[in-house]
């Protein structure tokens, strides 16, 4: 499985100094990794000894299902059935070593093993055999971020009202963590909760009232799961860590580091290495996860759009929601793309990235004195501010012109500035240590296109300032025009207070979902770009303090900011079902930047449905939403029927079996999901939807409705009026098309409820394709 949680920033020299290009964090990093034995327990199954094992051999994922009314009272009697659907082996040996790698009795019935397609096409005649598939493997997709999100350390306000997020433990999937980071000491922390049932894998006192758990899922190795590359620390510190003081990078961007739900515990599960993310591993810490006690389960990780029957991650998460677990999965980083999403199931709460208000600025200069503004983390004082000479390969030299490694050495840029192309497939800081290492003194690095205005504050290993296309497309005219070139660059620090936040970024997926067009996604975007957390080294070279931050971006970064907000509200509100908590997120999410003007994209121009889902997560208002669209993990069964899944296909979401002969067959427009998203030709469409009062007992509800250009739409009845909580009514919306509609494929508007007393404005976006 690929897991599309891949950071914006690279850092290069992970234990080394700066300047070795080493092991380096890369912007988009797909992270690729393979799970360990889970709780989900390794088993032990030993294969017979009258067939010849075949030689080569791959991880498939074995679904199965077991006898109904068969009681297993311990692991061992599921391993036990497990082992009569494994081939016998022809090779014996003193001491055979098993091929299973996971077992699972949680969120699916079934096992990983490693088979031939000889042993599995055996397998399909064995009594309760489903299916067998080869996983995949997927890859990996903050300081001021909970300030810009507006939670702050006062008596009043949600961090207060939720207590911190007291109580809830975060499962986090990912490369590991750090222990001894002081993001992650336990003091102020309250014991965990008597229904944790997790351990931890370190030795000694590294676990705490923190962090309350660490496993290793990483199929082939042993050991705890240590962070050595740093993805993990920064997602885990992100949605968990404690107050640091002090904390920055490079001296930038400095304040007090802390997680989103700060008093809440973290239970860590390694699923990721060098090697990627593979859903064998994944879906084995998901059943673990499960079996501890996790409240919410954050997966900064994917891959691509793929039918939910044959994604792990979307069954293990119906697996959680069925037990009442939150997911918060990363939307990948794949755009600006259009359908190019990861993690579509309407059970997911699928995050998109955006901008905070800050930026850590530097500037290009130019000989003819135009000034055009960039970021870059790396700021050092004694660089000078004098022209240098300024070197451009030109669109004939494509490497050169993309700075790849190597690119360089046969040219004189001894002494220069050089301008870089983003892209290629080059990392940003890789792009730097290209033109340091043939002498050069510092980089512009301008955008492609398709990234347009959307700059990344990285730790580059030399002077550098990255700008948007529009700015590079000038300094090459400069370069073109000029008879000896030269540029400056000149280092600003850190700046808060961009009005033009949040906006989307350029890398964070985008909608229609493939998987299910009928469900609008992403749901929700959050901070993910330039964030400052916690990291596993120090990219500064420090070696007398272990309070090491880094600053990088992806939709990684954005989804344990929703983990953490959903920590918050199911500890403000316990009895909340994880659909509950997603309606809460997205009905009172913003669209406008702090400008006032609607949320603007890469380019500078309002960003589609498509890039922003219900819109900017508000947690505060999350917290008190009104009313609240509510599913039972049943109601999707009629969903995933009108997806014309088979019964089997289900069966392996649901790992129960379904008859959709027998189920009232909804469209995927009927599922009672806070957003709306329909294909209209010209037969009117009219669909219902159920909400639940969670705010005062009577109050009423007056309906407000900016329709998609070329639609008409009209609601019954037009206003709710609600006699006590937890009261739920049914409205219907009908869908008309005019006869006139604009030259587009999609259109776009809003439906909102807001109270009579002006307390709530319930808002569901409304995406119409014309067909």
């Amino acid at each position: 499985m690929n897991i599309l949680s891949s950071y914006t920033s690279i850092m290069m020299n992970r234990r080394g100094v700066l300047s070795s290009i080493g092991s380096m964090l890369i912007l988009t990093l797909m992270w690729m990794f393979n799970f360990n034995p889970t709780m989900a327990q390794k088993a032990q199954i030993q294969p017979a000894s009258n067939v010849k094992e075949p030689s080569i051999l791959e991880t498939y994922i074995v679904h199965v299902k077991l006898p109904e009314r068969q009681v297993f009272s311990a692991p061992e009697d599921v391993t036990k059935r497990y082992q009569s659907f494994f081939p016998a082996s022809a090779e014996s040996s003193d001491e055979p070593t098993s091929r299973v790698v996971h077992s699972y009795r949680n969120v699916v019935s079934g096992f990983a093993a490693r088979l031939s397609p000889e042993e599995v096409k055996a397998m399909e005649k064995v009594d309760g055999f489903v299916s067998a598939r080869p996983q995949r493997v997927l890859q990996l997709h903050t300081t001021h971020s909970p300030r810009f999100l507006g939670l702050q350390k006062k008596s009043l306000g949600f961090w207060s009202r939720s207590d911190y997020g007291k109580g809830m433990i975060i499962g986090v999937l990912d490369t590991g963590i750090t222990p001894d980071h002081p993001s992650f000491s336990d003091e102020g922390m309250p014991p965990p909760p008597a229904k944790w049932k997790g351990k931890c894998e370190f030795k000694g006192a590294a676990c705490n009232n923190k962090l309350i758990g660490a496993r290793n899922f990483v199929s082939g190795t042993t050991g705890p799961p240590v962070d050595e590359d740093g993805h993990g620390t920064h997602t885990s510190s992100t949605a968990s860590g404690n107050f640091v003081e002090n904390a920055n990078v490079f001296g930038e961007a400095n304040g007090t580091a802390v997680g989103i739900a700060p008093l809440s515990h973290l239970a860590i599960y390694r699923v990721c290495s060098e090697s990627g993310c593979t859903e064998a591993d994944i879906l084995a810490a998901m059943d673990a996860a499960v079996e501890d006690g996790v409240d919410i389960l954050s997966l900064s990780l994917g891959g691509g759009s793929t039918p939910f029957y044959q994604d792990s991650i979307a069954a293990g998460a119906f697996g959680a929601m069925k037990k009442g677990i939150f997911v918060s999965c990363s939307a990948g980083n794949e755009g600006p793309f259009h359908a190019s999403l990861s993690n579509e199931a309407p059970w997911i709460l699928t995050v998109g990235a955006s901008t905070i208000d800050r930026s850590i600025r530097s500037t290009a200069v130019l000989g003819n004195r135009e000034e055009y503004e960039g970021e870059s983390l790396f700021q050092p004082s004694d660089f000078p501010s004098t022209l240098l000479p300024l070197f451009y390969a030109g669109t004939n030299q494509t490497d050169a012109a993309n700075c790849v490694p190597g690119s360089l050495n046969t040219t004189d840029v001894k002494g220069k500035v050089v301008l870089c192309m983003r892209g290629a497939g080059i990392e940003r800081i890789a792009k730097g240590q290209t033109v340091k290492d043939a002498g050069g003194a510092a980089m512009i690095l301008m955008n492609q296109k398709q990234d347009g205005f959307s700059t990344i504050a990285d730790a580059h290993v030399l002077p550098a300032a990255h700008v948007s296309y529009a700015a590079g497309v000038r300094i090459k005219e400069y370069i073109k025009s000029a008879a000896t070139p030269k540029a400056a660059i000149l280092f600003k620090g850190t700046i808060i207070g961009s009005k033009s936040a949040p906006m989307v970024t350029s890398f964070s997926s985008r909608g229609p979902s493939v998987a299910s067009p009928g469900i609008l996604k992403p749901d929700i975007i959050g901070p993910g770009v330039s964030i400052l957390a916690a990291w596993d080294v120090s990219v500064e070279n420090k070696t007398d303090t272990i309070s090491t931050f880094n600053i990088i971006s992806g939709t990684s970064m954005s989804c344990p900011h929703l983990s953490g907000v959903a920590a918050l509200i199911k500890s403000s509100h316990p009895d909340w079902s994880p659909a509950a908590i997603k309606s809460a997120i997205m009905t009172t999410a913003y669209r406008r930047n702090l400008n006032g003007k609607p949320i603007f994209d890469e380019r500078l121009r309002p960003a589609n449905i498509f890039a922003t889902g219900s819109g900017h997560v508000d947690p505060s208002k999350a917290n008190s939403p009104g009313l609240i669209y509510d599913l039972k993990p049943d109601d999707y069964i009629p969903y995933l029927c009108g997806l014309n899944y088979t019964d089997k296909d289900i069966g392996l979401i649901t790992s129960q079996t379904v008859n959709c002969s027998e189920v009232l067959i909804i469209p995927e427009a009927q599922l009672n999901y806070p957003s709306f998203s329909i294909a209209l030709g010209s037969a009117d469409q009219t669909y219902t939807r159920t909400v639940t009062n969670v705010g005062r007992a009577n109050s009423t509800y007056e309906s407000a409705v900016a329709a998609p250009p070329g639609v008409n739409v009209t609601l019954n009845p037009a206003a709710l009026r609600f006699s006590e909580k937890k009261k739920e009514m049914t409205y219907q919306v009908t869908f008309s098309r005019l006869a006139t509609i604009p030259n587009a494929s999609f259109v776009q508007g809003i439906l909102s409820w807001t109270s009579t007393d002006h307390r709530h404005t319930v808002s569901s976006p409304i995406s119409v394709k014309f067909v």
